[in-house]
């Protein structure tokens, strides 16, 4: 992507950048080929539930049902729609890499086909919204966060807008801004939240039109209509590398055990993708675990009878990878430091073992927990592209007049494929 023309010139940030971060910021994002050039919005399916549909209608009963929308070739160009909007753009939630990239794309459609247009950023989350505060983002403003990770150009939070009282300060803001629209960058809650925006905002008869982009390093808002969240991406990568130095440590000294706790509560799909891209010696995944209604002691006994195999090799050592939220699956027991307790439990189980004389090795132990150091690491080239897209096509869903949304990119087979095949 050329830096926008009216935008900073990159010498003037030499300075202040490491030459990654430089070479980041200059990273070029190339569009889906259907954004390149002239398209338009077209109505697709009804929107529907994945269960509860009746209980979901009563609460969203202006936007349930409504067309979902696909972007199309055409000879038509959305510059053509005119006028200028006022948009404005929230983090909501933890941070994931991308997110700068998605407030880049919004930025960067408007500047390209609805020219005039503002942006104005909410600090701090949704809290930013009720307490009205703001800042007009400007190219001079955006371009040191394009390609860099983190949340700190506008910040995040995690209030909740839920409240009468809540909603009437969104209401508030929105109407002295005179927004056209709010793009709302987040998880599952985040963009439930959203949506409750955007029902309140169309049964109001309000002019303010809100689209959600899916966020979450977990990779848990995932679906046929949404493929990825973005920051699962960068997020594994930076794990991988950690776990690969640590299993590096384990064969160099060749007497510890590392206990890998990884980040998701809900999901075990961080692990499992770690799993695959660095083949440690044992990977518990907790919804295995749920689907075979394992208690604590069968997984104990797992990873005791893998220890007592490699013993017997000669291999007092090895990388044990747990899901942050395996507890979660195992109803027997409170939420604690998985990683600590697995550890206590197969020290005890060893020393059981050793009394009986099935166990002659020596068990050593280190235990970590590889969480925010994933969080806020420069984004990977996919979650760069993806990310900027996923906002230039949000800036389109406002264009076009479109609420209650959520921006997604889909694939063409084979995943791999680069992002201008995406659609």
């Amino acid at each position: 992507m050329a830096i926008n023309s009216n935008g900073p010139s990159p010498g003037r940030f030499a300075s202040l950048y490491s030459e990654v971060q430089t070479s980041r910021l200059n990273h070029p994002l190339p569009l889906p080929s259907v954004l390149k050039s002239s398209f338009k919005v077209v109505d697709g399916p009804p929107s529907y539930a994945a269960g509860n549909p009746e209980e979901i209608a009563k609460l969203f009963p202006c936007l349930f049902g409504q067309p979902s929308a696909s972007l199309v070739p055409t000879g038509a160009d959305p510059s053509e729609l005119g006028g200028n909007l006022k948009i404005g753009v929230v983090l909501s939630g933890g941070q994931a890499p991308g997110g700068h990239n998605v407030i880049s794309g919004i930025f960067d459609y408007l500047q390209d086909r609805a020219k005039g247009s503002t942006v104005y950023g909410f600090r701090g989350g949704p809290a930013g919204i009720m307490k009205c505060k703001y800042v007009e983002l400007t190219p001079e403003f955006i371009y040191p966060y394009r390609n860099q990770g983190g949340f700190d150009m506008i910040c995040s939070g995690r209030d909740k807008i839920e409240t009468p009282e809540q909603f009437k300060q969104a209401e508030d803001t929105v109407t002295k801004l005179e927004l056209d629209g709010l793009v709302v960058i987040g998880g599952d809650d985040s963009n439930t939240n959203a949506c409750l925006l955007a029902e309140n905002f169309r049964s109001k008869n309000m002019k303010t039109r809100v689209i959600g982009c899916p966020k979450t390093i977990d990779g848990d808002l995932k679906s046929k209509e949404v493929p990825t969240s973005f920051g699962f991406d960068t997020a594994c990568k930076i794990y991988s590398e950690m776990i690969g130095n640590v299993m590096t440590d384990a064969r160099s000294t060749g007497k510890y055990y590392h206990f890998v706790r990884l980040m998701g509560r809900a999901a075990s799909h961080i692990t499992l993708e770690c799993a695959l891209q660095t083949h440690p010696n044992i990977t518990i995944i907790g919804e295995e675990v749920s689907a075979k209604k394992q208690t604590l002691k069968n997984v104990t006994d797992y990873i005791v009878d893998v220890i007592c195999k490699r013993a017997e090799l000669g291999y007092n050592y090895g990388v044990i990878l747990i899901p942050e939220g395996l507890i979660d699956f195992i109803p027997e027991v409170a939420k604690i430091e998985s990683e600590k307790m697995l550890i206590s439990m197969v020290e005890t189980e060893l020393e059981k073992r050793k009394s009986e004389g099935q166990y002659a090795g020596n068990f050593s132990r280190q235990s970590h927990f590889f969480g925010y150091e994933g969080r806020c690491g420069l984004p990977t080239n996919f979650d760069s592209t993806y990310c900027y897209a996923l906002g230039y096509a949000a800036g389109v869903l406002l264009h076009y007049g479109k609420t209650g949304l959520i921006s997604s990119q889909a694939s063409h087979a084979p995943p791999k494929q680069p992002p201008f095949e995406w659609r």
